[in-house]
């Protein structure tokens, strides 16, 4: 199987767990601060989207083998790079939140395909991610990001589930 077959299905595999998460819970819920750590969970969806759409920038630029300087600068301070997202989704409508998550994941799948699995596993084909390969990048920005809120959302289903 190819590495980015292997990408997907832990897109695919993150995601639908995710989504699945929050799938009961109502918008009030979803706009609850502190849901999804320090963040609510619409907003957590925004920064989610915002990871994907910087590593797509990224992906991008590393494909015209150009230095992904705003990507870099969003992993070496994810807190701020999280921080800055979250504002930026304030007042945002529900639906174009959503809307934007899904559409951003169909263009990272579309991207995986421009790359070869020794372009991806290389650990030294891209210097700027020191040492890491694209493959630990995207893993990173994206389902092991996504991993890292499912408990606490599923925490949140069963709170609303349970009528507290």
């Amino acid at each position: 199987m190819s590495i980015a077959i292997e990408i997907e299905d832990r897109l695919s595999l993150v995601r639908e767990q995710l989504l699945e998460a929050i799938e009961r819970i109502p918008d009030e819920g979803l706009l609850k601060p502190a849901t999804a750590g320090r963040f609510s969970i619409v907003e957590m969806i925004a920064i989610l989207t915002a990871w994907e759409a910087e590593l797509i920038t990224g992906m991008m630029r590393l494909n015209q083998d150009k230095k992904p300087v705003k990507l870099l600068e969003a992993l070496a301070n994810p807190d701020a790079f999280d921080t800055e997202r979250s504002a930026e989704s304030s007042g945002r409508d529900l639906d174009d939140i959503f809307d934007d998550f899904q559409h951003v994941r169909m263009q990272l799948e579309t991207w995986l395909e421009e790359f070869s699995d020794k372009d991806l596993s290389n650990p030294k084909r891209y210097k700027w991610f020191g040492g890491k390969s694209l493959a630990a990048i995207i893993a990173r920005t994206t389902y092991d990001n996504e991993a890292k809120y499912v408990p606490d959302l599923t925490a949140a289903a069963r709170e609303y589930a349970s009528g507290s």
